[in-house]
C-alpha cells in the first residue's frame, strides 16, 4: 500500500511539474488580439543580413507589418507606412516590416529601394510569423506599445499616415520614457 501511495504522489508530481513547464514555456495558444502581449519571432534583417527578434524592439513603439512584394493592398499600404514612420522615428516610433515572401532576398530589397522605405525591412521566408501570428492573409499590422502589448490589430491596407493613426502612435509614444 505505501509503495501505490509513493507512485501516485510521483505521478502527480510529474503531471504538476509537466503542466508548469507548459505554462512557463510552452507556446503562445492564446489569441493574438489587442491586450496580449505580442508573440516572439525572428526574421532576417535584409539590411545587416542579421537575425532579428522582436524582442529587440523592446522600449519602443512598434508597427509589426506583415506583407508580401505581390500583395496589392501592401503597395498601397507601404507609402503611409513610410510618411508615418519618417514623422515619428526621432521619438522612439519603429516599424518591423516582415516580408512573407518565398522568393530571393533581392526582390524583398528591390521592393525597398522601388519605394524608397527607410523602417527596417525583414524576411522570413519560411513565412511561421503566420503561424505564430495567426494572421489570415497579408498585410496584416499589430500596433504594439511600449511594453510589446497589442494595442491595435488591423486586417488589410491602412493608411499608417492618417490623423487618427499618427495621435494614436504619439499618445503611446508620450506615454513613456
Amino acid at each position: 500500500m505505501r509503495r501505490q501511495v509513493m507512485v501516485v504522489g510521483l505521478v502527480l508530481a510529474g503531471l504538476a511539474l509537466g503542466v508548469w513547464a507548459l505554462l512557463q514555456f510552452g507556446p503562445t495558444t492564446g489569441p493574438i488580439q489587442p491586450g496580449a502581449r505580442a508573440p516572439e519571432f525572428r526574421a532576417l534583417d535584409i539590411a545587416t543580413g542579421d537575425s532579428v527578434a522582436l524582442s529587440d524592439y523592446r522600449g519602443k513603439v512598434t508597427l509589426v507589418n506583415i506583407w508580401a512584394t505581390w500583395c496589392g493592398p501592401c503597395r498601397e499600404e507601404m507609402p503611409s507606412m513610410q510618411r508615418a514612420y519618417a514623422q515619428l522615428k526621432d521619438r522612439g516610433f519603429e516599424i518591423a516590416a516582415v516580408s512573407i515572401d518565398e522568393s530571393s532576398i533581392e526582390d524583398v530589397r528591390a521592393f525597398q529601394r522601388e519605394f524608397g522605405l527607410t523602417f527596417d525591412i525583414l524576411h522570413d521566408r519560411s513565412g511561421r510569423i503566420q503561424q505564430v501570428y495567426q494572421t489570415t492573409g497579408v498585410p496584416e499590422s499589430f500596433l504594439l506599445d511600449r511594453d510589446g502589448v497589442i494595442v491595435k490589430r488591423l486586417i488589410g491596407n491602412h493608411n499608417w499616415a492618417s490623423e487618427a493613426n499618427i495621435a494614436q502612435i504619439e499618445r503611446l509614444l508620450g506615454s513613456g520614457s
